[in-house]
């Protein structure tokens, strides 16, 4: 019979694979939440990369507990494993290993995964290695796939009403900008008082009904209407002199704008694009971070004379931050720029409007990946960590330790920083074109779809979320689906159909070889 701290060495081989399964994470679903920000030119690599950091990890840490539940408990019928605790212990590191190879290969591919497919094929896959089919919670892994099928169509429906009032209220008009300046605070408005609606709505009590609804509800509108009236009279006119007036105003002058007397024009560009997409991000402004890198990289060559410990930490410095400072862009081929060339382009100077807001629901959207997929690599650590701590398979009543939250928060973190350059390259601006208007629509649309399953205890995948979303917004570009790179659609897709049973025989076999060694008498 098993005892409390038994096994401790399943414990710790839980902790390794959790974090190579979170850091994947980070890596292929992670680059979801900012592939349409850094695509769309509204902002840089790094910039999402730091901007994440903060994001993904108070996502896992605030509201990561409610998805983290369905993973832990709701997917293998616990109860056949009460005589032998330690097999649920094992069961959920072979889902642990199974998802994290299947999620990192994935990643050094470029192919944008489902990683809650992942752990779900890999727990069922386990599953039933140890005991069979009738181990697993069908009915469970219904809902779930229903959710799956959800999700895309949900965020793309989302998307498509944000993105169309968008385009019919403000971009088809001559005076487009005036419209999108007095557009912007309600969008801000709107952004706030969903997410912060969804933030406080997780901390109520459910018996209480008055206070489950209307407690959240009054605080959310208060702080969005709030910010509404702040960006009328503060980022408004800041927008309005820095872009159609061309004043050199610097970001501080955003908090003073109203008191800030009228300045001197901005230098010209060098180049001007067209555009405001990625294509023309990447020929009118070359990533600093990139020239920096390039010229360390050639000056290392050059230098003969350099000792052979500083050109190796050099080296080794490049290799760190080459996740870093990759350009996304530079992968460009005829096939993307025909893609490219059948959407309709809209104002410049309006498009660049949104590219403040842009930033903004980046944040949410990667605030919501965090809350939901951080249960993906977390839920079978916080299952192994109970039994291990309690000898029994009680874990349903058990709440999810909040440095288990903190932990997949970091290994999310890091995951995205070292490696999630590869499948933001593949989301960035592949599939179709992408501007700050059509990437606010998406992020907003997927960040308003995972929030909501999120609260309902459904783990849906961000990457059909965000997927679903983009390739709605390129059926509504102008070109129908001509503005689709449908190539790599289904390619994406094929990898999604692959993930459950890739994840799901190799964590059966896994258990199979481990649960049914021969052991020393």
């Amino acid at each position: 019979m098993m005892q409390v701290h038994d096994y401790t060495f399943l414990f710790v081989m839980g902790l390794v694979f959790a974090f190579l399964d979170a850091y994947g994470i980070g890596a292929n679903d992670v680059a979801n939440a900012f592939a349409t920000s850094v695509g769309s030119g509204s902002i840089t690599l790094l910039q999402a990369l730091i901007i994440a950091c903060f994001c993904e990890f108070g996502g896992a840490f605030l509201l990561g507990a409610n998805t983290t539940d369905t993973i832990k408990g709701k997917i293998v019928d616990t109860a056949l494993y009460s005589a032998q605790p330690e097999l649920l212990m094992l069961t959920m590191v072979c889902a642990l290993m199974g998802s994290s190879t299947w999620v990192l290969f994935a990643s050094s591919r470029g192919w944008p995964v489902s990683t809650t497919h992942a752990i779900i094929g890999a727990i069922t896959g386990a599953g039933i290695a140890a005991f069979g089919a009738d181990s697993i919670l069908w009915t469970e892994i219904g809902k779930i796939a229903l959710s799956w099928i959800i999700s895309p169509v949900a965020s793309g429906v989302v998307c498509s009403i944000i993105f169309l009032i968008t385009k019919y209220a403000i971009l088809n008009h001559e005076n487009s900008f005036r419209r999108g300046l007095n557009a912007i605070p309600i969008y801000f408005g709107l952004a706030i008082t969903i997410n912060i609606f969804y933030i406080i709505y997780k901390g109520v009590n459910n018996s209480d009904i008055k206070n489950q609804i209307l407690v959240p509800v009054g605080i959310a509108f208060g702080a969005g209407a709030g910010v509404a009236l702040w960006c009328f009279f503060f980022l408004r006119p800041f927008l309005r002199r820095r872009i159609e007036d061309n004043e050199n105003l610097r970001w501080f002058h955003l908090f003073i704008c109203p008191f800030v007397s009228k300045r001197e024009k901005a230098p010209e560009m060098v180049a001007e694009s067209g555009d405001i997409g990625a294509k023309g991000s990447k020929e009118a402004n070359v990533d600093a971070a990139d020239v920096e890198a390039n010229s360390d990289l050639v000056k290392m060559e050059k230098e003969d004379n350099r000792n052979v410990v500083t050109r190796t930490w050099s080296k080794f410095v490049n290799r760190l931050l080459f996740g870093i400072r990759y350009d996304i862009h530079g992968e460009q081929n005829a096939q993307i720029e025909s893609v490219h060339a059948n959407a309709i382009k809209f104002d410049n100077d309006t498009e660049k409007l949104y590219s403040s807001l842009q930033v903004v629901t980046a944040c949410f959207t990667s605030f919501a990946h965090g809350s939901n997929d951080v249960s993906n690599a977390i839920g079978p650590l916080a299952t192994i960590f109970y039994v291990w701590e309690n000898a029994n398979v009680e874990i349903k009543k058990a709440p999810v330790p909040v440095w288990i939250l903190v932990f997949g928060g970091v290994a999310i973190d890091l995951g995205l920083l070292t490696y999630g350059y590869k499948v933001m390259r593949t989301l960035g601006n592949k599939i179709t074109y992408l501007s700050p208007t059509r990437g606010f629509s998406a992020e907003l649309g997927t960040s308003v779809t995972i929030l909501t399953c999120s609260k309902l205890g459904l783990p849906v995948s961000s990457t059909h979320c965000i997927t679903g979303a983009t390739t709605a917004i390129g059926l509504l570009s102008g070109g129908g689906f001509k503005s689709l790179n449908w190539r790599l659609l289904i390619g994406i897709f094929g990898g999604w159909v692959l993930t459950l049973p890739a994840a799901g025989i190799t964590a059966g076999l896994v258990f199979a070889f481990a649960g049914r060694s021969p052991t020393i008498a």
